[in-house]
């Protein structure tokens, strides 16, 4: 898969951009950089398309830019001559198509149907956009519709909205997901990018779904392990289970029969897509420990970051 297309993957969201004043394309992107989310499409829908991902791509390299509502080859140029890395068409037009092929430029054009799948199929194309998703039928025509193509990827643009994102975002056929509610025109043309910002974060936050799993107690010997878990389940009749390495008491302490990472334990934290949380912490310069990596069935299930809080590691685990 194209580099593009993967970063895209590991934001996971394509906020779709209408912007009537180019003058208001930097406070924007400023806004989503803001937001921790890095990336927007700008479409062709008014004519300060065109410099707005000119502004964008001078000023404000570390956004990924790409032009949405591409409906001819001479908007494709435009937006390429602009800076914009990808393409995205709300349908599937051949010569739109054939020129980013030619040029080496992502393109994801919009389908709704099997036969245009393998319209896309045809030309080589993994990664196609459902649109419009809700409309179309929604996630359940996505999972019958793309059972058949196991190596195409979707993005669902069209009524994605927070409250039914993270149904998307669960299918693995599902590459990302295009949405416009938190860049809404009437809170750009108005400046509003405060607001930009916190809907940017909540849908961030979302997506991500970071919750408190459970808390790790270093011990040094398996005896004090084994006494420190027996405490925990006398006092709250919490029940035991023993591993190997370590002891839980209940779902939430976990007891380490002999000391691993931090300096008191560890914090587990889970998340609905640990690949995009790596990529999340990545941006904020927060690496993870590689040599920490759990897999079950070829899937990373756990991983420790290079951070620690008050003497504790941190510990990301998959949903």
């Amino acid at each position: 898969m194209n580099d593009t297309l993967k970063e895209i993957g590991e934001l996971g969201i394509i906020p779709v951009v209408k912007i009537e004043k180019a003058k208001d394309a930097l406070p924007l992107g400023r806004a989503l950089l803001d937001g921790d989310l890095p990336i927007t499409e700008i479409t062709f829908r008014t004519s300060a398309a065109e410099e707005s991902i000119k502004i964008l791509t001078k000023e404000l390299p570390e956004l990924l830019i790409g032009a949405g509502t591409v409906l001819t080859v001479e908007q494709a140029k435009k937006a390429v001559s602009a800076g914009a890395k990808f393409i995205v068409s709300p349908g599937f037009n051949p010569k739109v198509v054939d020129y980013c092929i030619e040029n080496n430029v992502p393109i994801t054009p919009g389908i709704n149907n099997p036969t245009q799948i393998e319209m896309a199929m045809e030309k080589g194309i993994k990664v196609i956009k459902f649109f419009p998703a809700e409309a179309s039928g929604g996630l359940s025509l996505l999972k019958s519709m793309s059972a058949p193509y196991t190596n195409i990827k979707f993005i669902p643009t069209g009524g994605i909205n927070q409250n039914n994102i993270c149904s998307y975002l669960s299918n693995n056929k599902v590459l990302a997901c295009g949405g416009s509610w938190m860049v809404k025109p009437d809170l750009i043309s108005s400046g509003n990018f405060a607001e930009i910002i916190r809907l940017t974060r909540e849908a961030v936050s979302t997506m991500l779904g970071f919750e408190f799993a459970h808390l790790g107690i270093n011990e040094e010997t398996k005896d004090k392990a084994l006494y420190s878990a027996n405490l925990l389940s006398r006092l709250f009749n919490f029940p035991l289970k023993e591993g190997t390495n370590s002891i839980f008491a209940g779902s939430t302490f976990e007891v380490i029969k002999n000391h691993y990472l931090g300096k008191h334990g560890h914090i587990a934290i889970a998340t609905n897509n640990i690949h995009r949380a790596i990529a999340y912490l990545k941006k904020k310069d927060i690496a993870v420990l590689p040599e920490t990596a759990k897999e079950k069935d070829g899937k990373l299930k756990a991983i420790y970051i290079a951070q620690e809080v008050s003497g504790f590691a941190i510990h990301l685990l998959q949903k």
